[in-house]
């Protein structure tokens, strides 16, 4: 069992969420899995130029959501699925108050996570 995320942590993680182009980057590198993407591809993707994408990975990355590795002349972008599970842990985690009927739809919304189950 991991250690709870810390709300200072949590916010650090929402805020860096709290932006229509890098809730639609982080999105879609959660999609790609683990291989990541070429930020050219996300930046076509997500409709960014590039210098402005730029500015959105680094905020990314420095909230620690998203890593970047060098392949050749290019790099890569993944999602940090670790980050994302303890972000959605501690959205879920008092979230029924005793009531598990309340969060129980919760384990719907993804029916097709294999991880989720």
């Amino acid at each position: 069992m991991t250690a709870p995320l810390p709300l200072p942590r949590a916010v650090d993680l929402l805020s860096a969420l709290a932006q229509g182009h890098r809730l639609a980057v982080f999105r879609l590198l959660v999609r790609a899995g683990p291989e990541g993407l070429p930020a050219g591809v996300i930046a076509r993707e997500v409709g960014a130029r590039p210098n402005t994408l730029s500015t959105h990975l680094a905020i990314l990355e420095h909230a620690g959501l998203v890593s970047a590795r060098r392949e050749g002349r290019s790099v890569i972008y993944s999602a940090d699925y670790a980050a994302m599970r303890a972000l959605m842990g501690f959205l879920a985690e008092d979230c029924c108050g005793g009531r598990p009927e309340i969060c129980a739809p919760l384990a719907e919304l993804a029916p097709d996570c294999e991880a989720c189950a």
